[in-house]
């Protein structure tokens, strides 16, 4: 096996195992996050979110755990149409990515 095979197999197998370490997490589990006091509600999470784009309107949501980390992501499309994805650490609301869909 060459260097390029080589770097090329190590690259596949780390982007394989990087998506592996993300999961969505159903509502009854997010029940018991919440309840917990582990993640936000999800009312708080939404307030932040549009805090971010007032007037806004969520379309979907989705709480996943990646790497040991809980992730709120939230589709949002704004007054103008525009449609935008945030992320935001479900811990506390801290807005971790916030992007315009293209």
């Amino acid at each position: 096996m060459n260097a390029f095979t080589k770097l090329f197999s190590v690259t596949a197998l780390s982007a394989v195992a990087g998506l592996a370490q993300a999961r969505d997490l159903g509502v009854d589990e997010t029940q018991k996050l919440v309840a917990a006091g582990t993640v936000q509600s999800v009312e708080k999470l939404n307030a932040a979110a549009i805090f971010k784009h007032p007037g806004a309107t969520i379309e979907e949501t989705d709480l996943e755990q990646e790497n040991g980390q809980y992730i709120y992501e939230v589709d949002l499309r704004d007054a103008q149409g525009l449609q935008w994805d945030l992320e935001l650490d479900a811990t506390n609301g801290k807005v971790l990515k916030d992007h315009q869909d293209t």
